[in-house]
């Protein structure tokens, strides 16, 4: 019986564990960078619209004294919201203004 030489052999296996090593690392990270990303955005400033701080808000809104209106879709709105706010999506928002006293604090948001 021949000696096969052990060297190719042992090569070819090493090279074969470094190529499914390499994908398998390659498939981990791919999947990690596609995992969703905080949204982040520059927040447009409007210096005619004051802002408000939340403890403020927050007293306002105890008090009766202000409304909070969430802007977004209607399904974002049902996802989540603040206990007590009204939902008037962006599109309606001028109708659905008129709903409420023009002596209320209408204080907006749409996170």
């Amino acid at each position: 019986m021949k000696k096969r030489p052990v060297l190719p052999l042992l090569t070819i296996g090493i090279g074969t564990v470094l190529i499914l090593s390499a994908i398998y690392i390659n498939t981990n990270l791919r999947t990690v960078s596609q995992a969703p990303q905080p949204l982040t955005s520059e927040e447009e400033t409007f210096p005619e619209i004051p802002r408000v701080t939340l403890k403020d808000a927050f007293t306002a809104f105890q008090g009766g004294a202000a409304v909070f209106i969430d802007v977004r879709d209607a399904d974002s709105y049902t996802n989540s919201h603040i206990l007590g706010a009204k939902s008037f999506p962006l599109a309606q928002l001028e109708d659905q203004m008129k709903k409420i006293g023009t002596e209320t604090w209408i204080i907006t948001y749409c996170t």
